[in-house]
């Protein structure tokens, strides 16, 4: 199939968004990678916004009023080039490209159902102005029906190990097998990191003991990875169960990661993980790309 051709979706492919900015270009590469390792096709996804006022900027087209057709041929244009592109840079695997309409977050949403993977960067322009500076960035996040990886620009790094919270819930046993999946891929260390939040100090119950807390929480940890390490046995795994701030620990814990993953809703340290502050704190500051897991 020719590259820059639009083809009939699937559910395995690798949806990018797709706008011709430097943070779309570098999710494109990760996603490309990522397709090398696992054979899945790819999709460029523009999605292209036509607005009512003046003011409209978009890759190749002049600032102004209303655009026309000739602006949007232009964005076509753009797609097709960096689909032909990717795909000789990467013989054997399969590239297409798409423009769609309609207002950036809801096309990504809904394309998603047809995705085995969402893919973006974290700022852009055109059809993805400030994806990650507000309600963009959360509502495609917290409601695609299929894992988004947000990659930003200088974050894309090549080694380390994946790291993945885990406590317990439905959502984070999600994302331990996409964890798991990724370091067998990249033949790297997973690094499982369970966060328990203490008591206050006003609030301690009676005869509390936060080393048999510890012990606790990492049999609950080894319960849970039992079945992946029997599905991945010769990806090497550091269980890692400490009280603190989720949030805090996570972005800390990607200076040393390729990526870090996590469910979109947790209990526990990572309760509401995506729905309030340790979620932005996680997007916005992590030091590598940040995966988010969630049931179809």
């Amino acid at each position: 199939m020719n590259p820059g051709v639009a083809a009939a979706p699937g559910r395995d492919e690798i949806l990018v968004g797709y706008d011709g900015s430097t943070d779309a270009t570098v999710a494109l590469d990760w996603a490309l990678d990522e397709a090398g390792r696992s054979g899945r096709p790819v999709r460029l996804a523009y999605v292209f916004e036509w607005l009512t006022v003046a003011g409209w900027i978009g890759p190749g087209v002049a600032p102004g009023i209303w655009p026309d057709e000739t602006a949007r041929r232009e964005v076509e244009k753009l797609v097709r080039k960096a689909a032909a592109d990717a795909a000789a840079e990467r013989p054997g695997l399969t590239v297409h490209g798409e423009v769609f309409d309609g207002p950036p977050a809801l096309v990504l949403q809904e394309r998603s159902t047809e995705a085995g993977m969402l893919v973006l960067g974290s700022r852009g322009h055109g059809g993805f102005g400030g994806l990650l500076a507000g309600s963009t960035a959360v509502s495609v996040t917290a409601h695609a029906h299929c894992p988004v990886v947000v990659v930003r620009d200088g974050q894309a790094a090549t080694s380390g190990p994946v790291v993945v919270g885990v406590d317990g819930s439905d959502s984070s046993l999600r994302a331990l097998g996409f964890a798991i999946e990724r370091a067998a891929q990249r033949d790297v260390p997973l690094r499982l990191l369970r966060v328990w939040e203490p008591p206050g100090e006003r609030r301690v119950p009676s005869g509390f003991d936060p080393e048999e807390a510890t012990a606790t929480e990492r049999a609950a940890a080894e319960g849970d990875l039992a079945p992946w390490r029997g599905a991945f046995p010769d990806v090497p795994v550091d269980v890692q169960v400490t009280p603190g701030n989720p949030a805090a620990l996570l972005v800390e814990a990607s200076r040393e990661a390729q990526l870090v993953v996590v469910g979109t809703r947790g209990r526990g340290g990572l309760r509401g993980m995506l729905l309030g502050s340790v979620s932005q704190q996680l997007l916005h500051h992590a030091h590598c790309p940040v995966a988010v897991v969630r049931e179809r």
